[in-house]
Formats: C-alpha cells, sequence, structure tokens
C-alpha cells in the first residue's frame, strides 16, 4: 500500500497541465486561414438570414405593432389623465370624501346617543335595561348599515360618473 501525500497529487496535476505543443509556422498560418474562411461563410450566412427577414416583412410588421401598441399606451394614459383632471376640476372625489366623513361622524354620534341613552334607562330603571341595551344595539347596527348604504350609493355615483364622462368622451 503506498502513501501519497497531497502534496505529490498538486505536483503531478502541475506536471499534466503544463505540457506544452510546439507549433510551426505552417500550422499557425493554416488556423489563420481556416478562422478567415469560417468568418466569411458566416457573413454570407449573415447576409441571407437578413436577406430572408427583410424580404418576409417580418422587420415592418414588428415595428407597425410596436407603433399601435405605443399609440394605444398613450392615448390610454391621455384618457386616464383628461379623466382625473375632470374629476378634480369637479372636486367630486374631494366631496365624496366629505359626504362618507360627515355620514360615519354622524353614525358614530347617534351611536354615542344611544349608548349614552341605554346607561341613563339602565340607572332610571333597572328592569328595562335589557330592553334598552337590545334596542341601542339594533340603533348601533342600523348606523353601521346606514353608513355602508351610504357609502356604497357614493361609490356607484362615482362609477356612474365615470361611464358618462368616458361615454361623452367618444
Amino acid at each position: 500500500m503506498t502513501n501519497i501525500s497531497s502534496e505529490d497529487n498538486i505536483t503531478e496535476a502541475q506536471s499534466a497541465t503544463t505540457t506544452t505543443t510546439t507549433t510551426n509556422p505552417e500550422q499557425v498560418a493554416q488556423s489563420i486561414k481556416d478562422i478567415a474562411r469560417r468568418i466569411r461563410e458566416e457573413s454570407a450566412r449573415m447576409r441571407d438570414t437578413v436577406r430572408v427577414i427583410h424580404e418576409s416583412g417580418a422587420i415592418e410588421e414588428l415595428t407597425d405593432a410596436v407603433k399601435e401598441a405605443t399609440m394605444a399606451a398613450r392615448d390610454t394614459s391621455r384618457e386616464i389623465s383628461e379623466t382625473a383632471r375632470v374629476l378634480k376640476e369637479r372636486r367630486v372625489i374631494r366631496d365624496t370624501a366629505t359626504v362618507v366623513d360627515e355620514t360615519a361622524r354622524n353614525a358614530i354620534e347617534t351611536a354615542e346617543t344611544v349608548k349614552v341613552m341605554s346607561r341613563e334607562a339602565r340607572e332610571a330603571a333597572p328592569e328595562t335595561a335589557a330592553a334598552i341595551a337590545m334596542a341601542s344595539e339594533t340603533a348601533k347596527e342600523r348606523a353601521r348599515l346606514a353608513a355602508a348604504r351610504t357609502k356604497e350609493a357614493v361609490r356607484e355615483t362615482t362609477e356612474k360618473a365615470k361611464d358618462r364622462f368616458k361615454k361623452g368622451k367618444k
């Protein structure tokens, strides 16, 4: 059994990779000629490919498709910008947000009033406290539903306004 150290392996690998081949001037010249021939062949193949692509109309078709896509993006961008400008000028979004905010505030005030009424009723007539508590919960739920309906109505109105605007543009 032979014991080979890692230094022996490194030395062996280095000697295997450092073998050199000697080339003479004729071989170098032939290699250069071969490279030049391959360049000419590939150049001719490239010219043929460009000619076929040009004759097929693929370049014009690609150019037209890119042009159409660019124009569609431009038109869409203009329409969105115009819609946003009109909505801003008409203060639709601001007015809608204000109405929704007022409705939410009113619903909160109503719920707070019902809560106070419920507490006062419990203190004044403990026997009817359960009925008033239920009434309070019902009032709170109605206030929540009113706020939700108002938000939905505002959303629908906004969508209709957008649709009317779009139809008017066409």
